[in-house]
């Protein structure tokens, strides 16, 4: 800690993280231990936090993340949308196919931003809020891939007809950006996604999580 930072906020931030690591919550005795602070504390961060709704508590007295922070969560999408638009502009001109950033939204991939290729005589039509099951379709599947694939590695996923009779989608995952779960991708009319697709997916992925950092 230095002077200029706040050790309060601080720890409130940290039982955020703290919690949002678990699937089961935390008691005020394990908070207290993985903190370092007493318990007195940790009852006046949890009541503080509740207060705006970014934690709740069960009947066990098991703390977890409330909805608030899901309220804040939303308004994370336009901040990466804009982050993400110039590398999806330039992926959709140079394959010639709808570009698309799609993030995890509970059991769903939601699509967050749209770019379409403008010298195209005609392409897929895909819209921003777009969403779909997570093991359907390449952005949905590129992400579960993911979840089972080593740190720093990137991989694309090649799906066809899964969403749409015809289309053919290619994506990766990004990676190694924190507290953001989604992949970039293209879908375009075709049989098979051309050889040159897959790898240029990769870069483009990267790209966006680069400026997510």
């Amino acid at each position: 800690m230095t002077a200029e930072t706040s050790q309060t906020l601080d720890r409130g931030l940290r039982v955020l993280k703290l919690l949002a690591d678990t699937d089961h919550g935390l008691t005020v005795t394990e908070l207290s231990n993985k903190l370092g602070v007493n318990r007195t504390v940790v009852y006046r961060l949890l009541a503080t936090l509740e207060q705006h709704t970014l934690i709740r508590r069960d009947l066990g007295g098991r703390a977890r993340v409330g909805l608030g922070v899901l309220r804040l969560g939303r308004q994370v999408h336009p901040l990466v949308r804009e982050a993400a638009l110039p590398a999806l502009r330039s992926l959709a001109e140079d394959i010639g196919a709808t570009a698309h950033l799609t993030l995890v939204d509970g059991t769903d991939a939601l699509a967050v931003a749209v770019v379409e290729p403008t010298w195209t005589d005609y392409h897929v039509a895909y819209r921003a809020g777009f969403r779909h099951p997570l093991d359907r379709g390449a952005a949905g599947r590129a992400i579960l891939a993911a979840r089972q694939q080593p740190v720093g590695e990137t991989a694309f996923t090649l799906t066809h007809g899964e969403l749409e009779a015809g289309a053919s989608g290619a994506a990766a995952a990004l990676m190694g950006v924190t507290g953001v779960e989604g992949s970039v991708g293209v879908v375009m009319l075709a049989d098979a996604v051309p050889e040159r697709v897959g790898p240029r997916v990769v870069d483009a992925a990267r790209e966006v999580a680069d400026a997510l950092r």
